[in-house]
């Protein structure tokens, strides 16, 4: 072993030299190593060293350590391949495809059909403040488990937000998840039985699909307008189907951008109770609108409206927060179910989460967010007109552009095409159940302001025309 190699430690020349062994198949998988002082002696180190070394590949997962009889080399996986890091272009445009683009893209990857907003947009110094007060917090808040609702202190300013938008819900009503998908995915899991059927917008949230999937659910839909669901073919399907559950966002709809009417909002929960139809509101836009708009919590009064709603939109995406707002009685047994699926709440987050929204300038964050959005809608929707996408509507605030492509443009052909020059776009039925949104295409504006985007959009317009 050459002990002279500049800037190597002798632990690192250890490694090195056992990674040698392993990648020369001297030493196969299952195979037993040198014992501590059998290498010691053969390489005049000090066992020390050799044990730092196996620590350290053992930490690397090259060699498993087993007590009392030694260290073995671990079973290999496959050699890791960089073409494995494109794009999959050949993969099925199904209710997972815009997710895994968009979480596997590179970050110099475009990302127009994604659901979040760019970093630089969200309140990096305000998270860096929480992170900074929450170091300074007691060992509970840094180690303990959190409660079974969850914090008291975030739970009582999620109450005092509700009520901002007309919903009562005291802080016992309010239970914290671990995001507004886990929300959604729990409420399914106590509510819901393989085979039980759910209504969904028709277009709605792609992953609404995906996990009803995962919960074996007999999925069906409605059409969505500019002022809500078709109320007229609403009534025909749960008169049908009679579906347990029915799935919506009513304050700004993904991926339409719309929002529900009241006079929509007072003639479906008549048919929710006609037909004792239990409704998930996602709320989780709520801080994008300037003006709140109807919630069905608030006209309920959380009888048979479950409200959820989360943070990753407009604090952190990183930060996994949400909540759950029901009728007393439900938050019991989600608590038992949370119990059961996830143990506790994430205290750590929720204290992060409460230390950004109590200060003072998230508020300022948000007033900031939406003039910037209201921008880039303006300028987004501008520019794609002039390529001859147009919107389905004007939203009055959230990040979404719902647009219809030329006609006879498959939008799924323009995203893999897109695909190629590293541009994750989302296209229409992905979101659809029915499968007839194959020419319209969600734009998250925010994403969409590089040049590049419209540049690619315009090649492969040409080119489908």
């Amino acid at each position: 072993m050459d002990e002279n190699a500049a800037g190597r430690t002798r632990i690192d020349m250890v490694v090195a030299t056992i990674r040698q062994r392993i990648a020369g198949r001297s030493l196969t998988p299952g195979a037993k190593l040198p014992s501590v002082r059998g290498l010691a002696a053969a390489l005049k180190l000090s066992t020390s060293t050799v044990v730092d070394a196996y620590e350290r590949l053992v930490a690397e997962g090259a060699i498993l350590a087993r007590p009392g009889s030694g260290f073995y080399v671990a079973n290999q996986a496959a050699p890791f391949a960089l073409a494995e890091t494109g794009p999959k272009l050949d993969r099925a445009v199904d209710p997972f495809w815009i997710s895994r683009q968009s979480l596997e893209a590179d970050e110099s990857d475009l990302k127009p059909g994604c659901g979040w907003l760019p970093p630089a947009w969200l309140p990096g110094e305000g998270m860096r403040r929480g992170l900074r007060t929450l170091a300074r917090a007691d060992a509970a808040a840094l180690a303990d488990y959190g409660s079974t609702l969850g914090l008291p202190q975030l739970r009582q300013l999620i109450s005092r937000r509700m009520g901002e938008r007309g919903i009562e819900a005291s802080p016992d009503q309010i239970m914290l998840a671990d995001s507004g998908t886990q929300a959604i995915d729990l409420l399914c899991r106590f509510l819901l039985e393989p085979g039980d059927t759910v209504l969904v917008d028709d277009p709605c949230y792609f992953n609404f699909h995906a996990l009803l999937r995962a919960h074996r659910a007999k999925i069906v839909s409605v059409p969505y307008t500019p002022s809500g669901p078709d109320i007229a073919l609403f009534a025909e399907v749960v008169a049908e189907h009679r579906p347990r559950l029915y799935i919506t966002n009513s304050a700004i709809h993904n991926p339409t951008g719309a929002t529900l009417s009241p006079v929509t909002a007072h003639r479906l929960l008549k048919l929710a109770e006609q037909f004792d139809l239990t409704i998930i509101e996602d709320d989780i836009f709520a801080d994008f609108e300037y003006t709140p708009a109807p919630r069905l919590a608030a006209f309920d009064g959380l009888e048979r409206v479950i409200h959820i709603g989360s943070f990753s939109k407009t604090l952190s995406a990183s930060a996994r927060c949400g909540f759950v707002a029901a009728k007393p009685e439900w938050i019991d047994g989600l608590t038992d179910l949370k119990i059961a699926t996830s143990f506790g709440s994430s205290r750590l987050t929720a204290e992060l989460v409460l230390n950004v929204l109590s200060d003072g300038g998230y508020r300022k964050h948000v007033e900031t967010l939406r003039q910037r959005l209201s921008r880039a809608m303006s300028e987004v929707s501008t520019r794609l007109k002039g390529l001859g996408i147009v919107p389905w509507l004007e939203p009055q605030a959230g990040m979404f552009l719902w647009c219809r492509l030329p006609d006879g443009i498959d939008a799924a052909d323009v995203a893999r095409a897109a695909l190629e020059k590293r541009i994750v776009l989302a296209p229409g039925n992905a979101f659809s159940l029915s499968q007839s949104a194959t020419n319209f295409m969600r734009f998250n504006v925010s994403q969409t302001l590089d040049t590049r985007v419209f540049e690619v959009l315009g090649d492969v317009l040409k080119v489908a025309r």
